[in-house]
């Protein structure tokens, strides 16, 4: 486990954090504008805070939001510039290109790149460091989203295959949810939840997880295609999401918003929705005068419903009943 304990105070933010994260995979920082996140970074880094090593002792990575790369050097040689800094050189280089498609761009300038190959050879020049640890603050968020899905590729790439662990910080629950392993979650600069991130997605009394951001993941694989859709397996049942994705034993994530998620305490006969899902009711937790949260028990995995109290109401719902669970929208991360 890495150790992260930090005081920082500012005015009146304080940032007070003493908790633990994994030292492998990564691990997601989420929280609003303003919680602490890049302040949390800095002080890993070295750059803010009291105690520990020098910012020169301490072999970490650093990918800003906005790529940092020499102007008057080609991509090649600000790789190299990160692998003269190494001490260890256990990344290897010819791995660190090919993993971010950076053999095309070896001879180019920066100021030819576009957002996205920019910010993959900052990635880059940071990994051949062979950091013990890699920061990562916000660096899709200066892309728009064609940009963003020509790089998700990559990261997803990086997730697999990089076993140095990564701090990766986002305000962007979808991105959370594709690239991470644990989630971390900052609220004025005090932590609210830390944990596996299945888990702790699937939590009804996190607020910061709430509204637009409430969600799961679901681990499922690909097995069928029909009419342009892919049928995934999840173990306890089957869901049908848009695109054909290619048959594998491979588990892939599934986002599933609570918003798309409705109840009925009758399997539906007739109806345009594909993913009805038997599901146990675990939890109701009202969020406030007009909504709640309702986490589902299907099979060994969650779902979250978001719903009103009035139909709560409605339809009796209480915690350890039998229900079926209609999935609206099915969005497939990785």
């Amino acid at each position: 486990m890495i150790r992260l304990q930090h005081t920082v105070r500012r005015g009146s933010f304080v940032l007070d954090v003493d908790a633990e994260i994994p030292d492998a995979g990564v691990t997601g920082v989420f929280g609003a504008s303003g919680s602490g996140k890049t302040t949390l970074l800095r002080c890993i880094a070295g750059l803010e805070g009291e105690g520990g090593p020098p910012v020169h002792q301490r072999n970490i990575g650093y990918v800003f939001q906005q790529p940092t790369l020499f102007p008057h050097l080609d991509v090649r040689r600000n790789l190299d510039y990160g692998a003269r800094r190494s001490g260890s050189g256990r990344v290897d280089a010819s791995q660190v290109i090919d993993m971010l498609g950076l053999g095309d761009l070896l001879t180019r300038r920066p100021d030819t790149l576009s957002g996205g190959e920019a910010q993959r050879v900052a990635i880059g020049a940071a990994l051949m460091r062979s950091p013990d640890l890699v920061l990562m603050d916000e660096p899709l968020a200066s892309l728009d989203r064609r940009r963003k899905d020509e790089l998700l590729p990559y990261f997803d790439r990086l997730h697999d295959e990089l076993s140095i662990p990564v701090v990766y910080v986002s305000h962007d629950i979808d991105e959370v949810s594709r690239l991470c392993d644990h989630l971390f979650v900052l609220e004025d600069g005090r932590v609210v939840a830390n944990g596996d991130l299945f888990e702790t997605l699937a939590r009804v009394d996190i607020p910061q997880l709430g509204g637009r951001n409430a969600g799961v993941v679901l681990w499922a694989t690909p097995v069928d295609h029909a009419h342009g859709l892919t049928r995934f397996d999840f173990g306890d049942g089957d869901i049908w999401a848009p695109g054909k994705f290619a048959i594998s034993r491979n588990a892939m994530r599934l986002r599933i918003a609570a918003s798309d998620v409705s109840i009925v305490r009758e399997r539906p006969v007739q109806t345009t929705i594909l993913n009805v899902l038997p599901a146990t009711i675990e939890n109701v937790h009202s969020v406030d005068e007009a909504t709640a949260l309702i986490r589902l028990g299907v099979g060994n995995q969650r779902l979250l419903a978001q719903v009103t109290n009035r139909s709560i109401e409605r339809l009796g719902l209480q915690d350890g009943e039998r229900v079926f669970a209609q999935l609206k929208s099915v969005t497939v991360r990785r």
